[in-house]
């Protein structure tokens, strides 16, 4: 808040209640800012430097993941709009929708009168260029390379809407939990293959440049595509490596288990094949640590042992 330095010593005339008053209000306008939010430039992770209000009041949402973080630090009263795909908790989808990812509804965005847009990762620049133009201010938040890329998105989130000291402590309790196991790296690990994406359409992975390739490892496996850098896949390589364990979203196991070639895979023949949550694997939230605790517990099953979920 801007200091306000008044010294009576220049008032001239006796000290009368108007002066008071006029005091008064002079004191509640400069606390007010003359009428104007403070505000700040923050450099989002397109490199954009955005002017953004310090106290935001109105927050659209167009990433589930930034939804998520804005509950978990007990923001979501802020929350004005968010995506079809903003649905966890599950209390997220009483908030107004703004349609899609790729094709949200930019006048329903503007009907809602935010004062700040949080973007992620998935949201087109055009789409972040053509807000800029209607003066909205956009930050994006799309930097996710890494495991502990979480705790610098909570914390960026947080400073954005005025949560730092509940950022600091939800970072904290997710560091706890993560230091409550440990990752031996003296054993061999099982090796592991993630299904993104599967079929005619092509195969599709975790590279080992992702945040998802950390998460195998936390888990206690070694991921077969952690050579490569992206998310394509061959499927000659899939065969080759032939992986121990296979992870896939949860609704999607029970078609690839029974899709060919998939079905010639040791993992599928044996039942060791991983159904998720799709979300506590994709997102980049606070419920990675579900999934890294969950795999870790099916991983050290007998390999021999189970079906596929």
């Amino acid at each position: 808040m801007r200091q306000t330095h008044l010294s009576f010593h220049s008032f001239s005339l006796p000290f009368t209640p108007f002066h008071s008053f006029i005091i008064l209000v002079f004191l509640l306008f400069a606390a007010c800012g003359g009428g104007s939010e403070p505000r700040e430039g923050i450099t989002d992770d397109h490199g954009r430097v955005v002017d953004v209000p310090t106290a935001p009041q109105r927050v659209v949402s167009t990433s589930p993941a930034v939804t998520e973080i804005m509950f978990a630090l007990g923001a979501q009263d802020l929350l004005v709009g968010r995506t079809d795909f903003c649905t966890y908790p599950a209390e997220a989808q009483d908030i107004p929708s703004i349609g899609g990812i790729s094709n949200m509804n930019i006048e329903r965005i503007l009907s809602l009168k935010p004062d700040l847009i949080i973007s992620g990762s998935m949201v087109e620049r055009k789409i972040t260029e053509k807000l800029d133009q209607m003066h909205k201010p956009i930050v994006c938040i799309v930097g996710e390379d890494r495991f502990d890329n979480l705790y610098i998105n909570i914390k960026k989130i947080g400073h954005l809407v005025g949560k730092d000291r509940e950022a600091d402590s939800l970072v904290a309790l997710l560091h706890a939990r993560v230091d409550a196991f440990e990752v031996d790296t003296t054993q061999s690990r099982p090796s592991v293959y993630y299904v993104v994406g599967y079929g005619p359409g092509g195969n599709f992975t975790a590279g080992g440049n992702a945040f998802i390739n950390d998460i195998i490892r936390m888990a206690g496996g070694r991921n077969i595509a952690e050579g490569i850098q992206g998310w394509s896949y061959s499927m000659e390589a899939l065969m080759k490596e032939d992986p121990n364990y296979i992870i896939v979203r949860r609704e999607d196991s029970a078609a690839f288990c029974s899709m060919q070639p998939y079905t010639s895979l040791s993992a599928v023949r044996h039942g060791r094949v991983i159904g998720i949550e799709s979300s506590t694997i994709d997102l980049q939230v606070p419920r990675n640590i579900d999934a890294v605790l969950y795999l870790r517990e099916r991983i050290k099953k007998n390999m021999t042992n189970g079906a596929a979920e």
